[in-house]
C-alpha cells in the first residue's frame, strides 16, 4: 500500500496564523510539530516511511521538504509536485499516474489518501482502521472514512451508510478451492463495519444537518480514502472522462497539461456518482481544525474552559481562546471570545462566529493587503527573514542563513543595503570582491550592484539588514544566479 498525503491546500480558515505563504498544514497548534509532520508519523504506523508520499504545489515544495526531512532525511524527496492547484480529483489522478509510471505499481496496488492537516488520535487505533480499509479496498471497494457527527455541522459532507459489506479473502478460507463460494457467515471478518454508501450529501443546511444527527445512520465524510489503482481508474473513466484521458498520457505530459484539467473535488467527480463506494465508520478523536472554534477539540481547556497558547494571563475569563506569539496577552472579565495575536495582525471574534474569518480574508484580498499572503517572517530554502520595521523609503529585516547555505546572486535597482552581522560569520560577495564579515562587523551594498551573502560556518548566521531607497518591495530582485533555481525576477 502507498500512502499519499494531500498538502497543496492554501486554507486561511485559521487566519491570521494560517496564510497563503504558510497554510495550516505547516503550523504547530497542538505541540512542537506541524500538522503535516504529525500526519507523516501517523501514517508511518501503517506503511513503511519509504511508501509515504506528499503531493503539493511548487510554492510549498520547500516547506514540505523541510517537514519530511525533520521526520526522516530518507523521505525528504518523496514529493509529487502539482504545477497548479486543481482540487482533489486531478491531484489524485496525478498521484495514480506517478505510482504507475514512476513507482512501477501494479493496478492492484492500494492507495491510501489522507489530508495533511487533520488530527486523529490515538495513532494505534488509526493504524488498525487503515489496515481494515486496505482489506476492503483489495476486495474491490472504494473506501472512505466516516465519523459520527457530534453536532449539526453545515461545513462538512455527510455519508449515509447502507447495507453492511462482508467479503472473504482466499487466505481466510480453509480447505476451500475458492473463496467465492463461501457463505459470508463462514468468513473470519477482517473488517467488521464496512458499509455500502447509500448516498453523499455535500454541506447541508442546518435543518437537514439536524435531521442527519437524529437519524444516527449518517457520518461526516473525512476525506480519507483507500482504493486500488485499477478500481479508481475505472471510476475516472466512467464519471470523469476528461481526467481519464489525461491519465492516458505520460506523467511528464500530464504534468505539463495539468492546468487544462477541470478543477473538481474527488467527491463531486467520483464518490457521489460511483456505485462502488463504501464507508468505514471510525470511533476516534478527529478534528480537521476547520476554525478557531474547533481548537478546544484538540487542546484541552483549563478548569475555566479557556484554551491558552503563548504568554497569557487570564483574570476572570471563561470559555475563551487566546493565542499569542511574541508578547504578553492579558484579559479581564471576558467570556466566549477568540483572541489570536500575531506580529502584524490581531483577530478578536465571538465564539461561534469563527467561520466568518473567511469574510475578513476576502476583504483583505480585495484590498490587496499583504497580511493575507505572508507573515512578517518568511521562510526560504536558505533560512528566513523577518521584517522588523518598514516605512517610506526604508525597511529593516532580520535575516537568518542556515549553515552551508547562501542567498541568490542578485541585483536591486531601487535600493541600497547595509548588513550588520550580529551572529556567526558571513561570506559576502559585492561586485567582483568576495570577503568574510565577522560578528559585530558591517558592510554596504550600493544600488545596481551584484551581491550575495552566504554562511560558511557551523552556526546560523544572523544579519540585520537596513534597506534604503525609493522602492523597497520584495519584487525589486533580479537573480543573476540561484542555487534553488527560482525564477530570475
Amino acid at each position: 500500500m502507498k500512502a499519499i498525503i494531500l498538502a497543496g491546500g492554501s486554507g486561511t480558515r485559521l487566519w491570521p496564523v494560517s496564510r497563503y505563504g504558510l497554510p495550516k498544514q505547516f503550523i504547530k497548534l497542538n505541540g512542537g510539530k506541524s500538522l503535516l509532520c504529525q500526519t507523516v508519523e501517523r501514517l508511518a504506523a501503517v506503511v513503511p516511511l519509504k511508501d509515504i508520499f506528499v503531493i503539493t504545489n511548487e510554492d510549498y515544495h520547500f516547506h514540505v521538504q523541510e517537514d519530511l526531512k525533520s521526520v526522516s532525511p530518507d523521505i525528504q524527496d518523496n514529493i509529487i509536485l502539482e504545477p497548479v492547484g486543481r482540487n482533489t480529483a486531478p491531484a489524485i489522478a496525478l498521484v495514480m499516474k506517478y505510482c504507475l509510471e514512476k513507482l512501477k505499481c501494479a493496478k492492484s496496488e492500494v492507495v491510501f489518501i489522507c489530508p495533511s492537516d487533520h488530527i486523529l488520535e490515538p495513532v494505534e487505533k488509526f493504524a488498525r482502521y487503515a489496515k481494515q480499509a486496505e482489506v476492503a479496498a483489495k476486495a474491490g471497494s472504494i473506501v472512505t472514512f466516516g465519523i459520527k457527527p457530534s453536532r449539526p455541522e453545515t461545513g462538512y459532507g455527510y455519508i449515509k451508510a447502507g447495507t453492511r459489506i462482508v467479503t472473504c479473502q482466499k487466505s481466510q478460507v480453509k480447505n476451500k478451492k475458492s473463496a467465492d463460494s463461501v457463505k459470508p457467515a463462514a468468513c473470519e471478518s477482517l473488517f467488521a463495519n464496512v458499509y455500502k454508501v447509500a448516498h453523499f450529501t455535500e454541506k447541508p443546511d442546518r435543518a437537514i444537518a439536524e435531521k442527519y444527527l437524529k437519524d444516527g445512520n449518517y457520518y461526516w465524510n473525512l476525506g480519507i480514502f483507500a482504493f486500488t489503482i485499477g478500481a479508481m481508474l475505472a471510476e475516472f473513466k466512467a464519471y470523469a472522462p476528461e481526467i481519464s484521458r489525461k491519465m492516458g498520457q505520460t506523467f511528464a505530459k500530464m504534468t505539463a497539461d495539468f492546468k487544462d484539467i477541470p478543477p473538481i473535488s474527488i467527491d463531486y467527480a467520483v464518490m457521489e456518482k460511483s456505485k462502488n463506494t463504501a464507508v468505514l465508520p471510525i470511533d476516534i478523536l478527529w478534528s480537521d481544525v476547520g476554525s478557531w472554534d474547533s481548537l478546544p477539540e484538540v487542546i484541552k481547556p483549563d478548569f475555566q474552559g479557556n484554551v491558552k497558547i503563548g504568554d497569557v494571563i487570564a483574570v476572570d475569563t471563561v470559555k475563551t481562546i487566546v493565542m499569542g506569539e511574541n508578547r504578553l496577552i492579558s484579559t479581564i472579565g471576558l467570556k466566549d471570545l477568540i483572541i489570536v495575536d500575531t506580529p502584524d495582525a490581531l483577530l478578536i471574534a465571538r465564539r461561534g462566529q469563527a467561520q466568518r474569518v473567511k469574510e475578513i480574508v476576502d476583504m483583505l484580498k480585495e484590498r490587496k493587503r499583504k497580511e493575507v499572503e505572508e507573515h512578517t517572517t518568511t521562510y526560504r530554502h536558505w533560512g528566513s527573514y523577518t521584517v522588523l520595521e518598514e516605512g517610506p523609503r526604508y525597511k529593516i529585516k532580520r535575516i537568518v542563513v542556515k549553515p552551508g547555505q547562501k542567498l541568490s546572486h542578485q541585483v536591486h535597482y531601487h535600493r541600497s543595503e547595509h548588513w550588520v552581522i550580529v551572529k556567526g560569520t558571513a561570506k559576502a560577495t559585492i561586485g567582483k570582491k568576495s570577503f568574510i564579515v565577522h560578528e559585530n562587523e558591517s558592510t554596504y551594498v550600493p544600488k545596481s550592484t551584484g551581491h550575495r551573502v552566504g554562511n560558511p560556518g557551523k552556526v546560523p548566521l544572523e544579519i540585520i539588514e537596513v534597506q534604503n531607497g525609493e522602492y523597497v518591495g520584495e519584487d525589486d530582485i533580479v537573480r543573476l544566479d540561484d542555487a534553488y533555481e527560482r525564477r530570475r525576477h
